[in-house]
């Protein structure tokens, strides 16, 4: 047989590559890396908002067919549902025209006090409406997806509320849909004001909500005047939320000899279990700028001025 003719090529059996192990281990680390490289630096935010605009149009053709057929489920309303509705709303209406005359009185008489007592003026939060999607895949987090992003000018943090109260805050934005980060997800905190006593304080999410409410109202004394049936708002000292948009009632107050704090648990008034549509406020942003922390010490750290000799 001629030379020429052999395969010198290296037998199947004596080639080596990485291992499965070394394989496992490499992309287990680059995995870690990448995680903590999203949690931290964002690096991954482009990559993901890329993502999520080619996919767009996509998500949209499959959320047709369930938007129909929601859609359809109203044609089926018999005439007697339809009439006790608009009776319903007819009542509502009239209930909600008397409050708005008391309220437009209240803001006049509120706005000439402010310009007595030579107050800053309020400022009017700008809004979107948007319309929830669905819920996000992750089962550890509290999310819904809405159909408003960059594109409507809506801008990471923006509070979201329906006709209850607060709903959630915007987390993530992408160009043309937005995750909204419900009020009771363990991450969310939220300051409050009690309208009963005027105390302030911080609101944690609980999406357990195994005591009947998804909000947790810490770190307030076990002798502070709380009771079940306090109503909470915004207390605007975050400069995100408005001041006084309506949060949780307190449903649970539970006081321990062997604690310095009381365990006040509240229900949120959103619907965050079965909102359609919100609205997507701009945060509100009016906090001043903090003096420099040196402002204070340059006048105590200045050199002692030199004397003559004589």
């Amino acid at each position: 047989m001629p030379l020429g003719t052999l395969d010198r090529r290296t037998p199947s059996f004596m080639r080596q590559g990485p291992s499965a192990l070394s394989q496992i281990i490499l992309y287990s680390a680059l995995a870690l890396f990448l995680m903590v490289a999203d949690a931290r630096w964002r690096m991954t935010d482009p990559l993901r908002q890329s993502v999520a605009a080619v996919l767009y149009p996509i998500q949209w053709l499959l959320l047709q067919p369930k938007q129909w057929a929601s859609q359809g489920e109203g044609y089926f309303d018999t005439l007697e549902q339809a009439q006790t509705a608009a009776d319903a709303a007819r009542q509502e209406l009239v209930r909600l025209s008397v409050r708005a005359n008391q309220a437009q009185e209240l803001l006049q008489e509120n706005e000439r006090l402010r310009k007595l007592l030579d107050l800053q003026a309020r400022l009017e939060p700008q809004a979107h409406a948007a319309q929830i999607l669905y819920d996000t895949t992750d089962p550890y987090t509290r999310r819904v997806v809405v159909d408003r992003g960059l594109v409507q000018g809506v801008a990471p943090g923006s509070p979201a509320v329906d006709e209850a109260g607060v709903f959630g805050q915007v987390t993530r934005v992408y160009p043309f849909v937005s995750e909204v980060t419900l009020l009771v997800d363990r991450e969310q905190a939220i300051p409050v004001l009690n309208t009963r006593t005027g105390a302030r304080g911080v609101a944690y999410g609980d999406p357990v909500a195994s005591h009947g409410g998804g909000l947790e109202l810490r770190f307030v004394a076990a002798n502070a005047d709380v009771q079940e049936g306090d109503m909470l708002s915004t207390s605007g000292l975050d400069g995100v939320y408005p001041a006084g948009l309506p949060v949780a009632q307190v449903v649970r107050v539970e006081r321990r000899a062997d604690s310095a704090f009381a365990r006040i648990y509240c229900k949120p008034l959103a619907k965050v279990e079965g909102a359609r549509h919100i609205m997507l406020i701009t945060p509100v942003d009016n906090l001043p700028a903090r003096p420099p922390a040196d402002a204070g010490g340059a006048a105590n750290t200045a050199p002692a001025p030199a004397t003559g000799a004589h």
